[in-house]
């Protein structure tokens, strides 16, 4: 799905990167470009940082 509409950037290209090692926003904005216009996606591109983030540590962890 698409979480950045001005930039067209979708929740899969934001978990790859997050797979890649990606693991702020700014790193999404420096990357991909996300929030740096509008901004309206910000909140969700934060809440799949974190559940990348998160998964990273369960999976590290085991």
């Amino acid at each position: 799905m698409y979480v950045c509409v001005c930039r067209q950037i979708t929740d899969n290209q934001i978990r790859d990167l997050c797979r890649g090692g990606a693991s702020s926003m700014t790193d999404l904005r420096a990357k991909l470009g996300v929030a740096s216009e509008c901004g309206k996606c910000s909140k969700l591109a934060r809440a799949i940082v974190k559940e990348c983030n998160q998964t990273a540590t369960f999976v590290n962890a085991a």
